[in-house]
Parts: structure tokens; sequence; C-alpha cells
């Protein structure tokens, strides 16, 4: 235990479990909600706590007894078949987001299943993670047998969804350099509707062309209808769009039902989204900006560049927690110095060289 990196406060917990597992240093973080009511961890932080031991051998987590502070001691990432059962007061992709992260460097392929709420408002969808997280992963050199696939939907309250996450092993993910943007030219996007007329689909189609048309005609709005048990235990309905360019940059945005909404709002709030995604300009979405700038730090040892929209300030903590773990700093300049109102950014590191050293040789 030579050093332990600490912190304070409840946000951010989940990228600062991940860097500690992939840094190998020890991570203290204290006064978790201590001012609060409730003080302590939540059920679904200790759930996600339980899960990376699941997926990790050798993992120490000490939690306080008022469950204000916790340490954890990095072990290896194991992987293999695991199956958790995730609490209904977060979404399957809370617990995802972390694991796409620590998946590519473990020992043995992820085979995981994880039960639970499948889309909600707070986290990415699994149909996101599936559509759009993915093909990230897929810039980096990770993409045979990369799946995600979704057994049950499951809308909140009640939940009942089942997604598996396969991954493969690498030994070291390659270095980007992604700075075109390329010009939009295709919107694709998934209307689901489960316990409820299944005509709530094509009302958010409809609802989606008509705002989307305008712009680009090659669009595809694909339905997807579950029926009986494989559509989890609560009604609900929701439209996840993506936009590609030319330069396969993908841009996302979801809206989910909310009660006493119509399809039509979902569909008009979700191409709004889409639209001012795509207005903040650069090759990586917002939603996406930690999981790349990982990937980069992660790099072999030479430059990557990657040309985003300006940082979320979940971002900036990120690259400032990065600089902690890994010593890495981020070069930031602006993409476009002629053009004072573009506020694109150009994000460059140089790469650490992580190899995979839990990988079993073959």
């Amino acid at each position: 235990m030579a050093s332990v990196i600490s912190y304070s406060g409840h946000q951010y917990l989940r990228q600062r479990l991940v860097l500690s597992i992939l840094s190998g240093k020890a991570v203290r973080i204290e006064k978790v909600r201590s001012e609060d009511e409730n003080p302590g961890l939540t059920d679904y932080e200790v759930s996600l706590l339980r899960l990376l031991e699941k997926v990790t051998n050798g993992t120490v987590v000490e939690i306080s007894v008022t469950g204000t502070a916790v340490l954890l001691k990095p072990g290896i990432i194991a992987g293999g078949p695991v199956t958790h059962d995730c609490p209904l007061s977060r979404s399957i992709g809370y617990f995802l987001e972390p694991l796409v992260m620590l998946g590519p460097f473990s020992k043995k392929p992820f085979q995981l299943t994880l039960r639970g709420i499948t889309t909600d408002e707070n986290d990415l969808s699994a149909d996101l993670i599936r559509t759009v997280t993915l093909p990230h992963l897929q810039l980096f050199g990770i993409s045979d047998g990369l799946e995600l696939r979704i057994k049950r939907r499951g809308a909140p309250p009640g939940g009942g969804g089942e997604v598996q996450f396969l991954c493969p092993v690498v030994k070291q993910v390659t270095t980007v350099n992604f700075i075109e943007p390329g010009k939009i030219k295709r919107i694709r996007g998934i209307a689901h509707a489960v316990r409820v007329s299944p005509q709530f689909s094509n009302r958010m189609i409809d609802a989606a062309r008509s705002v989307l048309n305008r712009y680009i005609p090659d669009i595809y709005l694909y339905s997807d209808v579950y029926k009986g048990e494989e559509s989890g235990k609560s009604p609900g309905y929701g439209l996840s769009l993506l936009a590609e360019s030319t330069t396969s940059a993908i841009h996302c945005a979801e809206v989910v039902s909310q009660p006493g909404g119509t399809p039509e709002d979902v569909a008009l709030l979700a191409s709004r989204a889409l639209l001012s995604e795509i207005r903040q300009g650069g090759c990586v979405d917002r939603k996406h900006q930690c999981l790349v700038l990982l990937m980069m730090v992660l790099g072999s040892e030479d430059v990557g560049r990657c040309r985003m929209g300006e940082p979320t300030v979940r971002t900036v903590q990120f690259l400032r927690d990065i600089r902690d773990f890994f010593g890495t700093s981020f070069k930031i300049v602006p993409a476009n110095p002629s053009d004072p109102s573009c506020t694109e950014l150009m994000y460059s590191c140089y790469g650490t060289g992580y190899v995979n050293v839990n990988r079993t040789l073959a």
C-alpha cells in the first residue's frame, strides 16, 4: 500500500473506481453524502462495488460502518462468466459503462449477464451502448466478438430486463487519430414500446421523421417490439436516435416516456436533442468523451489525437482524475484557431503504452 489516492464526495465514483482498477493504485473516497438525511453509499453504488468484486480477483473493498467512506484496493480483472442483478434504483447502463472500460483488459473474455432496468432517463440505455458505445471501442482495435444482446426489456419502475455483454480481450489498444468529423450522412433509430400499444412506436417514428426529414433523407427508424415475458414487468416506451457521419463519427440522443406524456412528445424531444448534439460538433458526442479519452491514455506509446466539442463537467473532472492516476495530461487547443466562433477542441495526449498483463497467454 504505497500510495492511496484520496477523494471526497460521492460524485464521479464510477470513473474513479475504474481508474483505480486499471492503474493498480488504491483509492479512498470519503465524505460520501455525509451531510445528507440518508448518509453514505446508496444501494446502487454498493451493488457496483459488489459487481467490480465479481469481475476482478483479489480486489478488497472496505466500507466504513456509516457507509460514508470506502477504500478500494484493486486486484486483477478476471472476466469470465458473471451474472449480476442490478437494483431498480438505476438502470443497467450505470453498471455497464464502467465495465465497458474494463472489459478489454481482463484475463478471460467477459460474458456478463445483467438484470434490471434497461432504459431510464439518467444513464445510457442498453440500445445506445450497443449501437454507439461499442463502435467507439472499435476505433481502438477492439472488435472481434464484441457484442451486447438485449434478451429482455425492462422499463422502470418494475424492471425485469436482461442484457448479455460479450467482450474480447486485447493485449494493447491502438492509438487513435480522429480529427475529421465529416458530414452527417444517415440517421438511424430504435423505437421500443413494451406493455403498451404497439402503435406507440409507429407514432414516435412518424413524429421524429417530421422533424428530421427536413435535414436528410436517409433516415431509418426501427420499431422494436417485445412480447410477453421478454417485455419486462412495467409499461414504457422510448426512442434512441443516432446520426452517423461520412467519417463514422456518431452522435446520439434518447428520450424515454414520462407518465402523462405522449409518444409525439418523446419523439420531438429526442429529435431536438439529437440536433443539439450534432451542433456541439466534433467526432465524439458528449456522452462518450470519457471513454475515448481513457482509451487514448491507455494507447500505445504514441501521440493520439481526437477532435471533440467542449468538455462536459464530468469530462473535466475525468481529465483531472486521469492525471492523478496515470500522470498523463492532455494538450487541448482550439480545433480551428482562425474561426473564433468554432467551439470544437483538439485533444491530444501521449499514450502510456498500457499492456494487458492479466491476459492468459494462448
